[in-house]
């Protein structure tokens, strides 16, 4: 017979953003408890509000399965003695599993008898078991904890409340004072304390208690009344996915509601709106069908639609306040000149060690105006370099330091009242891009640009004085930038090698003087922290493994060259028409190294092959290196292959170890210039040539 089982925990109001990560680890520990306990049982569905984490289990067996085990001892000829007489080995094993030398029997394995035991375990009663479910809650983890009163338990919230029911049949267990009960509570101001009858009825009783528990039927609920207030007004609202994610959060009975604020705030730009909207008071914006921003909100109530009116009112008399703080900030900005502003940002410490934000800019500046040398770019130099001079000064605004999201673009729209380029005025938005992981980039040159300068500033100076990223720690967000760097080579295709950049960076920390490890120390961690990031990216592309180490041996290189080498190799790894090119390119590679020189006296040749290897390096060095020089690398790996057979039949022929050191030597200096060029493609021998991944 199958049952199901209900676990509750109330709690005080959860913060919306731990909700999602806590039901998910109920539900996963939930199963790998109940699988190490051994419980049969068919399903699980989990609940989630401000006030509680709830799981059922379905069709769970009323104990645990019967085992019958055959246990393996010592081989015969140590269970027995001389005598025929049973060991002391023996006796050991049949009383650590519980039994007597007389259940033992022997069995063959291999052509060899040892001792076995069969026992038999009863299961338990899933009721007795279902008591350690306290294990499940008390390891939930979260990103903040707490202690109330005189417990010494440190949990998210204090525990108020647990239900714990196998049927209709209470679980007893307790967390510090809070025992399991039938107990539960509906909505704090809707509801009231009620009893869960039975664990199937769990959702049923709190829908009469006006607590919908089921989170997806929660945001169902509210995009449903959202659908309905764009179709009555015909409006467009503005439902961001994250926004939509807390709200749902944040209550258990939704009724959605609108208000209005006056147009004179629509003067204000229209990000620093919704951001108001948004991120202080968790309210969807709303829009025209073309796209306007209209003076009203949505809002979502924890209740249900009495005396709404009012309750829009109230949130409108909120919401004016936040706008007219907004727009007084927008006018004192406007105040004053954009030197006025980078003036303030001698003031302001970036880095103890790395000096004000003036002289990070100063820094940008130096780094922006080198790769527009480096691309060429000398009809925008002066806008790149004018877009670097002014890219921070909107983080002195009033506006910026009340929305730290809006550093950026605050600094655009200024940048523009202010009378800059509307080039210069953009890029100052776009230096910032990417903002997230796979966010958008810049789309203009300009933009690129600083964006690069500024990370690559970031990152270099950043990991000078220590703040290299470990584990999952990194509140400088490197990994992110240093995504964004490669990711704004690969969109623009630019022909910058990334560890020139990176060498740029550092020399100009040198020049200034600035506090750093070693020279050698961070050359050589900033390379490797930008190649494991290249690795990233090229896996993110479908590049396997093996290709990713081959293509990075000499670092990353032109981004994009390098990708497309990877690409290359991926499709070479499996066609079997290329693998005896793989095979000689491979054995040139492996004897290479014990090379010591490169010069290559043809009169030390001995034989046929040596000639003839010799002759088709000649042949093909030349326009191979020219092919890979303009980036033609499948002409390039072919040229390359052409000396596949020259190379199997000099093995064949030749003994490169010979004894005479000097024809030894002569013979590993060929070899040495033909790996050279290899490895200028990449490191075949890291390239698994067999393996399907």
């Amino acid at each position: 017979m199958s049952n199901t089982v209900l676990f509750e925990l109330g709690l005080e109001e959860l913060p919306a953003r731990f909700i999602d990560n806590a039901e998910k680890q109920l539900v996963e520990n939930t199963e790998s408890w109940l699988k190490n306990q051994r419980i049969p049982y068919q399903s699980v569905k989990s609940y989630s509000t401000p006030r509680r984490l709830a799981i059922q289990i379905f069709g769970v067996e009323s104990k645990q399965p019967d085992i019958e085990e055959e246990a393996k001892g010592p081989a015969k000829k140590i269970a027995l003695n001389e005598k025929g007489e049973w060991s002391k080995a023996a006796e050991g094993f049949s009383k650590g599993q519980g039994k007597t030398v007389e259940d033992i029997y022997f069995k063959e394995i291999k052509g060899v008898e040892y001792v076995h035991i069969k026992k038999y375990i009863e299961g338990k009663d899933t009721k007795v078991l279902l008591q350690d479910f306290k294990e499940v809650l008390l390891g939930l983890t979260f990103p903040k904890n707490m202690r109330w009163g005189d417990f010494n338990l440190r949990y998210v919230r204090p525990i108020r409340w647990m239900v714990g029911l196998f049927e209709d049949e209470v679980i007893h267990f307790q967390i510090e004072n809070v025992e399991t009960g039938k107990e539960t509570y509906g909505h704090r101001f809707l509801g009231s304390k009620t009893s869960v009858p039975h664990a199937d009825s769990y959702e049923k009783v709190m829908t009469d208690e006006f607590v919908i528990a089921d989170k997806n039927k929660r945001k169902m609920e509210i995009q449903k009344q959202l659908k309905q207030i764009e179709a009555e007004k015909g409006w467009e609202i503005l439902t961001d996915r994250e926004l939509l994610n807390e709200v749902t959060h944040l209550v258990e009975y939704p009724t959605v509601f609108s208000g209005a604020f006056s147009e004179e705030f629509l003067e204000v730009p229209d990000e620093v709106l919704i951001t108001s909207m948004k991120e202080h008071q968790r309210y969807f914006p709303v829009q025209s069908t073309n796209g306007q921003l209209l003076p009203h909100f949505i809002a979502v109530r924890n209740g249900n639609s009495a005396h709404i009116e009012k309750v829009s009112k109230g949130n409108e008399k909120v919401l004016k306040a936040r706008l007219a703080d907004a727009q007084f900030f927008y006018h004192e900005d406007q105040k004053g000149s954009i030197n006025q502003k980078l003036q303030k940002l001698n003031r302001m410490v970036y880095q103890v060690e790395l000096g004000t934000l003036a002289d990070k800019v100063n820094r940008i500046k130096t780094i922006t105006q080198h790769i527009c040398e480096e691309l060429g770019q000398e009809s925008i130099k002066s806008k790149a370099i004018r877009a670097a001079e002014i890219s921070k000064f909107d983080l002195v605004t009033h506006m910026v330091d009340e929305f730290t999201e809006l550093q950026g673009i605050m600094g655009e729209k200024y940048a523009k009242l202010f009378g800059e380029d509307e080039a210069v005025a953009t890029a100052i938005k776009e230096h910032y891009m990417p903002r997230q992981a796979n966010g958008q980039l810049p789309a203009t040159e300009i933009g690129a640009i600083v964006s690069v300068a500024d990370k690559l500033d970031t990152i270099v100076g950043s990991i000078a004085i220590g703040k290299m990223p470990s584990g999952s720690q990194d509140p400088y967000g490197l990994r992110r930038q240093s995504l964004g760097v490669l990711q704004i080579l690969k969109e623009r295709n630019w022909p910058l090698f990334v560890e020139d950049l990176l060498d740029d960076v550092i020399h100009l920390y040198e020049e200034k003087k600035l506090p750093t490890i070693s020279k050698n120390e961070l050359e050589m961690e900033i390379r490797e922290f930008f190649s494991t990031r290249a690795s990233f990216l090229f896996r993110d592309e479908g590049i396997a493994p093996d290709v990713v180490k081959a293509v990075l041996r000499n670092g990353i290189q032109q981004y994009t060259s390098t990708l497309r080498k990877a690409e290359l190799l991926s499709a070479k790894r499996n066609d079997p028409e290329f693998k005896r090119v793989h095979e000689a390119l491979g054995r040139v590679l492996n004897l290479a190294a014990k090379a010591e020189q490169l010069s290559i006296n043809p009169e030390l040749f001995e034989n046929d092959s040596e000639y003839a290897l010799f002759n088709h390096y000649k042949n093909v060095h030349k326009s191979y290196i020219y092919l890979y020089n303009e980036g033609r690398f499948q002409s390039a790996l072919e040229q390359l292959s052409e000396l596949a057979e020259p190379i199997h039949s000099f093995f064949d022929q030749t003994m490169v170890m010979t004894e005479d050191m000097s024809v030894r030597a002569n013979r590993l200096a060929l070899l040495r210039n033909i790996a050279d060029d290899v490895l200028l493609f990449a490191d075949l021998n890291k390239v698994e040539w067999k393996q399907q991944y």
